[in-house]
């Protein structure tokens, strides 16, 4: 079992930042691959980015490329988002995903067992 706590929404202006993070606790943190994904409202749950188990190897949604960064501390058990020219459009409630035990990295929602309570992004001037 894995549990999962997300801080660090609130309110940007466009072309802002804001960094999400992820406390993780209850399993071997390291042995998960993690992800973030973002539903906005009346619009379904979408993929923004993942990380493998020790961190090499990253997946981002065509949206966000090369303005967010996702990284994990597998010592401290956290995940991050860094969020970069944040736009409008990247409003949403962003969540916290983990895979089961040994689980790859994956677009899909179906890949991630377990799951945060969200945190709120807001973009607007």
């Amino acid at each position: 079992q894995v549990q999962l706590v997300e801080s660090g929404g609130g309110l940007v202006q466009p072309g802002g930042s804001l960094r999400l993070s992820c406390a993780a606790s209850g399993s071997t943190f390291s042995e998960h691959a993690m992800a973030w994904f973002r539903q906005a409202p009346e619009k379904e749950r979408e993929f923004v980015a993942a990380i493998s188990w020790s961190g090499p190897i990253s997946d981002y949604s065509d949206s966000v490329k090369g303005r967010f960064t996702i990284s994990r501390d597998n010592a401290k058990s956290t995940v991050t988002l860094q969020m970069r020219n944040l736009k409008p459009e990247d409003t949403a409630i962003y969540y916290c995903a983990a895979t089961g035990l040994l689980g790859h990295i994956d677009r899909k929602l179906r890949q991630y067992r377990y799951w945060g309570q969200g945190t709120q992004v807001i973009v607007s001037s």
